[in-house]
């Protein structure tokens, strides 16, 4: 909203400075920081009132959760969501096509997990909304975001799959590139989803894939760095890093609060919105696959949960403690923060693996 500022650059110079992306992601990142502080401790009060037994523990879970966390209230991932949404608006240009999708792909997944949460608060029970119902709304979201993008990206990309590392090489999906762009944002939503076990565990991993893919989005929607990179240009998408910033900054007010020992969850309403919205961004700037990379971590959590349920049918047997796996390291005799701060510096490197594809050829 702030861009169009810029109609009175002639006036007053320094409205100049709204033209340009790292200005206004810097803004989006400060707003966003700021809405969390001012609104996190109220929410929170809030949240401890309508939920007087706190975010349900489930019972097959690690002992001592069932100790440590009860009565921690959870939908915490309302005031992330809030921050996001009102530092995007504020900064980001309202005619941007991307941002629009990514924005709408969260508040879709947001709204699933706050079902999903609000379920489980008001029946006391850990099941929530069932998965298949989940899981069928978040295809619809997904498919809807895979469509947007097939029609706003340059005829060149649309329908195809761009590798890292082999640069010139465009696979065409066609059609089939809208279930791939579905299953990239539903598999990304649950994979954060399953992470989301420990305090603190999935906002900083989120945050650092984010700030990842903001600075490719940014590279992308560049015509000179994707002439120096040798990447696709996909225009418009420098956009998205507006949206990144605010997610930061969000996150970053989030992670005050939930900080072992957590004083509120993120909830699904938070942990399905921002996998969500990891997804979206990676479908809007062609970098699915690197997504994968960043976000290796969240593919690990939720590889190590398929295993562990597969090889159990099969045998009767399991191949971790518990799963997923933060949870096995828990029972191996890890304590929380050591999971939590060793699950981060994985994070980092993966991240700047990530970042490393943008030149390697």
């Amino acid at each position: 909203m702030l861009y169009w500022l810029t109609d009175y650059s002639d006036v007053w110079g320094w409205l100049n400075l709204f033209r340009y992306i790292t200005f206004r992601a810097g803004g989006a990142f400060f707003t966003a920081l700021i809405f969390g502080f001012l609104f996190g401790q109220p929410l929170i009060d809030l949240l401890k009132r309508r939920q007087s037994n706190g975010q349900p523990i489930r019972t097959d879970g690690p002992e001592s959760h069932i100790l440590e966390k009860a009565g921690t209230p959870t939908m915490g991932g309302v005031l992330i969501l809030g921050a996001v949404l009102v530092a995007t608006l504020l900064w980001a240009r309202w005619d941007n096509p991307y941002v629009w999708m990514v924005v709408l792909v969260t508040l879709g997944f947001g709204l699933i997990g706050f079902a999903d949460d609000f379920a489980k608060v008001s029946q006391n029970n850990a099941k929530g909304v069932p998965g298949r119902v989940r899981l069928a709304l978040g295809v619809v979201i997904a498919l809807g975001a895979g469509w947007w993008v097939q029609i706003h990206h340059p005829e060149a990309l649309a329908g195809q799959l761009a590798l890292p590392v082999f640069k010139d090489t465009l696979l065409n999906l066609g059609w089939f590139y809208l279930p791939f762009a579905a299953l990239v944002i539903v598999g990304a939503a649950n994979s954060v989803n399953m992470t989301d076990g420990l305090d603190g565990l999935a906002i900083m991993p989120v945050m650092i894939a984010a700030g990842t893919l903001g600075a490719i989005a940014y590279a992308v929607g560049r015509v000179d760095f994707t002439e120096y990179l040798g990447l696709h240009y996909v225009p418009g998408t420098g956009e998205v890093l507006i949206f990144t910033a605010g997610l930061i900054g969000g996150g970053l007010g989030f992670l005050w609060y939930n900080a072992p020992p957590a004083a509120v969850f993120m909830g699904d309403t938070g942990s399905l919105a921002l996998g969500g919205a990891l997804g979206a961004i990676a479908v809007a700037i062609k970098h699915e696959i690197v997504l994968a990379i960043v976000g290796g971590l969240f593919v690990v959590e939720t590889l190590s949960v398929i295993i562990q349920v597969l090889y159990y049918k099969r045998t009767g047997k399991r191949v971790f403690l518990m799963a997923p796996i933060h949870h096995h390291f828990e029972k191996r005799g890890w304590s929380e923060p050591q999971i939590v701060i060793r699950f981060w510096i994985i994070s980092l490197v993966l991240a700047l693996v990530g970042l490393a594809t943008l030149k390697i050829r």
